[in-house]
């Protein structure tokens, strides 16, 4: 959508209400909307429910070209049809209400250019419009403490579980990252972890020292106890020992969530969004945590290419919350049942 698309929506309001039969320049418009609407009833076996949707929306598109001057369809170009749109959109119109008067005013000017009432059909490759951006869910320190938190449960199942969501929030993994780690991946002495991300980019993250002691006491208790002799490089395993599935694992989180009272409030990157929220809260710059989430584009990864990776271990170690937490009892892994 052009510039001067915008500026040419800025002059008119669009009409809160279907324009009345009427109304000052509709009437030359008018018929062809009757004439779509009469093909839908009879062609297409609406709702009338449906219908009276698609009356409203084709008569208020129909006065927003007419008071632009438009005295036939055939003189209502993209720029029209953009221009009206993005005077929705400025209006502050939900997506959902742009999605259906996109999908009306297509089929009407599909019906127009159908029945050669338009030499051209001018909402051929209307762009959909951008999908609302809503806010991540971040959990407080004191909600992350009691999804963490095992109250003395030193099974090895319990034991991977806290392996995996410290490192979930330690290092900002996605969860097919998360799940995707093998064995080989985890520098328990560096501290950090080679993580595969989209595009099969891969980037090594740091994490702190209480996601490294749960990491050790998995890898040397507990993993051992659930694998059970099966040869794979995988990390994090199930009760069975093969490979945890992305299910699997927000099966595991949705149950802690649960127990630690935060049900409804807890999806599978919620730690991931906790951990960038917490970081930029802290100080941390937005692009070195850009650079720990892999979220850089063509044009960012050439600023992150240059930082320096002892750089954005500092970074973590200083901002991080439970970098900054006091020392804490040493898991211990006993009996599976």
């Amino acid at each position: 959508m052009t510039a001067r698309t915008v500026k040419a929506a800025r002059r008119l309001p669009v009409a809160a209400d279907p324009a009345p039969p009427g109304a000052p320049g509709l009437a030359p418009l008018r018929p062809s909307v009757d004439r779509w609407l009469d093909d839908l009833r009879k062609g297409h076996r609406l709702s009338e429910h449906t219908l009276a949707a698609y009356r409203h929306d084709a008569l208020d598109y129909a006065a927003f070209a007419a008071g632009h001057g438009i005295a036939r369809w055939r003189d209502a170009t993209r720029v029209v049809l953009d221009g009206y749109l993005a005077t929705l959109h400025r209006d502050g119109r939900s997506r959902r209400t742009l999605m259906r008067r996109r999908s009306a005013l297509t089929r009407f000017h599909q019906h127009l250019h159908r029945h050669g009432e338009v030499d051209h059909d001018a909402s051929l490759d209307l762009p959909a419009p951008r999908p609302e951006r809503r806010l991540p869910t971040v959990l407080a320190p004191g909600d992350l403490e009691a999804l963490l938190a095992q109250d003395g449960d030193d099974r090895a199942l319990a034991i991977r579980t806290r392996a995996m969501l410290e490192l979930a929030y330690a290092s900002g993994l996605r969860v097919s990252e998360l799940i995707g780690l093998a064995v080989s991946n985890v520098d328990l002495r560096g501290a950090t972890v080679t993580v595969t991300g989209k595009g099969d980019k891969q980037r090594r993250v740091p994490f702190g020292r209480e996601a490294g002691r749960w990491i050790a006491a998995y890898l040397e208790r507990a993993r051992p106890q659930l694998v059970a002799g099966r040869r794979h490089g995988t990390l994090f395993v199930n009760a069975r020992g093969g490979p945890l599935s992305r299910m699997g694992f927000w099966k595991l989180l949705r149950e802690r969530a649960r127990v630690a009272g935060l049900a409804g409030r807890v999806h599978p990157h919620a730690l991931r969004h906790s951990f960038a929220t917490h970081l930029l809260e802290g100080g941390a710059d937005l692009r070195v945590v850009q650079e720990l989430l892999g979220h850089a584009s063509v044009t960012t990864t050439s600023i992150y290419t240059h930082l320096d990776r002892a750089y954005l271990r500092e970074v973590h170690r200083e901002f991080h919350p439970r970098e900054r937490t006091g020392e804490r009892r040493a898991p211990r892994v006993g009996r599976t049942e």
